[in-house]
């Protein structure tokens, strides 16, 4: 009669506890793949906003490196072979326009 009572304790904890992914309690493999895909969904965003690399790692220095390279080289290569056009951000709001833009820094603009 115990041996039987004890069994069904440890089958009522055993069930209980393979409730916890019910419960929201993430593990650490769990929580090391979501900063994964974070990391390279960063990294993805910032080769479709045309950015390069070092500038992504280091306005998220938070994110994996890795993670971040591995999706940027993924969407790398797909744009690539897609012809893929990418799509610059825009700038801040009360930002200068860069070299890049054809204004240089300290000149006034010309207007006709």
């Amino acid at each position: 009669m115990r041996h039987t009572a004890l069994t069904l304790c440890l089958l009522a904890a055993v069930s209980l506890l393979t409730g916890c992914e019910a419960l929201g309690i993430e593990t650490a493999t769990q929580i090391a793949a979501k900063k994964e895909a974070e990391g390279k969904a960063i990294g993805s965003a910032c080769r479709h906003a045309v950015r390069s690399i070092e500038s992504c790692f280091s306005n998220y220095p938070r994110a994996g490196k890795a993670a971040v390279f591995a999706g940027w080289r993924e969407m790398d290569q797909y744009m690539r072979e897609n012809s893929v056009v990418g799509m610059p951000s825009e700038p801040e709001a009360g930002a200068a326009p860069s070299a890049a833009e054809g204004a240089k820094p300290g000149a006034p603009s010309q207007k006709s």
